[in-house]
């Protein structure tokens, strides 16, 4: 109701002005006076009972100044004055709430997701109740797909559960009977029962809701940064006009100095600031929820980070296929892929993605049967294929050592691992993790040098995994497995040392994104719970557009509080110039409108990137150009790895081939991708850049490249099985696997210079 009347203000005292402008010009100047003065008093009164009630709160602010200046300008016939005063403050008023009103919690995606049906099962039938009416030690059956209803005690073996959206664990968890399954968590494996250990409101979903709205309704609510300053200005406007009058005896002076210091520019400065700054920062896919938040993320000392889907990609990617002796990769994960496509899993799911990205040819399974938790086995042409568990796929057999390898390197990476057999045979492994996203380190880097103090992870992962995330992003404090409450609780921990910013993806992050200062929810495919309790949401998947909208808070921040400062020295110049007799009313009123017009143009100044940012950019298709550029040459690196690592027990005959397969995959692809942004791309992009030594040394990293590749190719070149010895195949090994490292390097610093300078 106050936002309409607002409105309503705002359009009586503008069409006031322009109908009283329209008489004068209409040459009737006698009508015009009563029609500015009838468009002001509505927004004297509105004025009037919002200072009242602020009073009655304990609150002052550069309002009372504005109806000061109105009622003073009505009294001594100053109506034109009086009705741009009105317009000014009706339309500061209107900008304002475009720009800090925060967005409505609304819970209703959130209570959406509940369940609202379970399934009990009583003496020889299953009934479907309304989910509330589940009371505690009723027998339950989840079936496939569906949602956990309540908590409950697990009864039938082998249970998957996909608890993302309560904990953040990426990968499906295998559950025994008697583990807990949580409300809110998925079946993501085939039909299981349970035994309910608390009823709906008690369950696990039901308390995130809760914490939700608790966190909301303890928001402090936000004040406006003009407000700061009435103390100062209101006092001293009222005894400059004051003293201005009786030292004169003219009360006109009095009044001029009034309307000279009506606080338009305190009022519009932070706002059209903020405005200036939401817009800046939709335009990076940030959406900012009201000038609170901006103001809120511009104090930004701590940003808490969720792992899963926010550092991380979210979700199992394959990382690694480790194949057997004398076996191609390439053939482990088509046979492995072609029987995952007859299940529903999310890790088959991943394995059948990755088989398609390589451009693998599938096969359609048959005879597949399935072993909830462990894998499946099927039909694919004519060859017995197994893919799961190393119990399912080896058995009782003794693990080779390339089998005992992929364990290993399974558990440093905290990967699932994904055994497959052919015709009873082991072949291979397939390692699914979830990786870092390509941007992370760029984004922690940003936000360290913008000024960020203090930069963590709180996670519903196992703390191995976590801290081998946070290790590699040299992150100030690690808390692993974290239920949503314990979230809220490490929020509010830091909260009371320092403001704080939560950073999330998952209706398991929805509590501590609403408890936070600033809540972030990566909302380009995270939980819409999460998008609902953030005051910010990043409609695009890259979370170096966190540090982005840090960046572009202070800066807005800074900018909103130069206008207000320079507004306040503008008015205090043409204070003591109206007191000192040299403005008049008229002259101060158009004084002041320069003045409004030079604070709100300053205030605009948040909607460009700045003066360093101003010189023209890489064009974003030649950025999303280079990423895939290096998404193919993934490929051949990946292939690198995999041949240097058959080289560790490799005949020799076997030996030549693999060095000649590694030696045309660099001269073929990576040579020239690398001698193609050396002679076109660089000299392009030095023009781009005010800093050109990072370019010196990328071309560094070139001419390193080409001499491995030139080692490399020299040590292939006329190779026969009989110089394939222990200490050349070692050589061979170490020049493989500089290259990768090499190339893995410079792609990803390419892509951080790149992502700088793009447009």
């Amino acid at each position: 109701m106050e936002r309409i009347l607002r409105r309503v203000m705002i359009l009586i005292a503008l069409g006031g002005l322009v109908a009283g402008l329209g008489l004068w010009a209409a040459g009737r100047p006698q009508l015009a006076p009563p029609v500015w003065m009838a468009a002001t008093v509505p927004v004297v009164l509105g004025l009037s009972v919002s200072i009242v009630r602020d009073l009655l709160a304990g609150r002052m602010g550069v309002d009372a100044i504005a109806l000061i200046s109105m009622v003073a300008a009505l009294a001594f016939g100053e109506t034109l004055a009086a009705v741009v005063v009105a317009v000014m403050y009706a339309g500061g008023n209107v900008l304002e709430d475009f720009a800090v009103a925060r967005a409505e919690r609304d819970l209703r995606l959130l209570a959406d997701r509940a369940p609202r049906i379970a399934h009990r099962r009583t003496a020889g039938a299953v009934d479907d109740i309304p989910v509330g009416s589940v009371a505690v030690g009723d027998t339950l059956m989840v079936l496939a797909g569906e949602i956990v209803p309540v908590d409950g005690l697990i009864l039938s073996a082998g249970a998957v559960i996909d608890e993302a959206a309560v904990t953040g664990e990426p990968i499906p968890v295998s559950h025994a009977v008697g583990e807990l399954a949580r409300s809110g968590t998925l079946n993501a494996g085939e039909m299981f029962t349970l035994r309910a250990t608390a009823t709906a409101e008690e369950s696990t979903y039901a308390g995130i809701v809760r914490l939700v709205t608790a966190a909301q309704t303890a928001k402090a609510p936000f004040t406006r940064l003009a407000d700061r300053f009435a103390l100062l200005l209101l006092p001293v406007a009222l005894a400059v006009a004051a003293g201005a009058w009786l030292w004169s005896g003219d009360p006109v002076r009095g009044l001029a100095v009034l309307v000279v210091a009506t606080p338009c520019p305190l009022i519009l400065a932070a706002p059209v600031a903020f405005i200036a700054g939401v817009s800046r920062a939709a335009r990076r896919g940030i959406l900012i929820k009201g000038g609170a938040a901006l103001e809120a993320l511009a104090r930004t000392h701590t940003v808490m980070f969720d792992k899963t889907g926010t550092l991380t990609v979210g979700g199992a990617r394959l990382v690694a296929v480790e194949a057997a002796p004398g076996v191609a990769a390439d053939t482990v994960l088509q046979r492995a892929a072609s029987l995952e496509q007859a299940s529903r899993h999310v890790v088959a799911q991943a394995i059948v993605s990755a088989a398609t990205a390589r451009g693998l040819a599938l096969e359609v399974p048959g005879e597949v049967r399935e072993t909830p938790g462990s894998g499946l086995e099927g039909q694919v042409g004519a060859v017995r294929v197994v893919a799961g568990s190393w119990q399912l796929v080896g058995g009782a057999s003794a693990a080779e050592d390339w089998a005992l390898r992929a364990l290993r390197r399974a558990s440093w990476r905290s990967a699932l691992s994904v055994f497959v057999s052919l015709d009873g045979r082991v072949v291979g492994a397939l390692l699914l993790a979830d990786e870092l996203r390509r941007e992370t380190p760029r984004a922690v880097q940003a936000l360290r040098a913008g000024g960020v103090a203090r930069i963590m992870m709180v996670t519903g992962d196992r703390a191995d995994s976590a801290e081998t995330i946070a290790a590699a992003l040299d992150l100030d404090a690690v808390l692993a497995e974290r239920v949503p409450a314990d979230k809220v609780e490490a929020v509010a921990s830091e909260q009371r040392s320092n403001p704080t910013v939560m950073v999330g993806d998952g209706i398991n992050d929805a509590p501590a994104l609403a408890m936070a200062d600033v809540g972030i929810a990566m909302g380009a495919r995270g939980a819409s719970a999460s998008s609902e309790a953030a005051s910010v949401v990043i409609l695009v998947d890259r979370v170096d557009r966190v540090a982005d909208a840090v960046a572009i808070a202070r800066r807005t921040r800074r900018i909103a509080l130069q206008s207000i400062v320079a507004g306040m020295g503008l008015s205090g110049v043409a204070m003591a110039a109206a007191a000192m007799g040299w403005l008049t009313p008229v002259a101060g009123a158009l004084l002041q409108e320069v003045i409004d017009v030079a604070v709100i143009l300053n205030a605009l100044r948040a909607l460009s990137g700045g003066l360093g940012l101003s010189r023209p950019g890489v064009p974003a298709a030649d950025v999303t150009a280079l990423r895939e550029g290096h998404e193919r040459l993934g490929e051949a690196l990946d292939r690198l790895r995999e041949i240097a690592d058959a080289l560790d027990d490799a005949a020799p005959e076997a030996a030549v081939a693999l060095i000649a397969e590694a030696d045309a995959l660099v001269a073929g692809q990576i040579v020239p991708h690398e001698q193609d942004d050396e002679s076109v791309v660089y000299p392009r992009l030095s023009a781009l850049l005010a800093e050109r030594r990072g370019l010196g040394a990328m071309s560094r990293a070139h001419r390193e490249i080409f001499h491995q590749a030139r080692l490399l190719q020299r040590l292939s070149a006329g190779l026969t099985a009989a110089d394939a010895d222990r200490y050349l195949i070692r050589d061979a090994q170490r020049t493989i696997e500089s290259l990768n490292a090499l190339v893995n390097i410079h792609n990803a610093q390419e892509e951080d210079i790149y992502e700088y300078s793009a447009a």
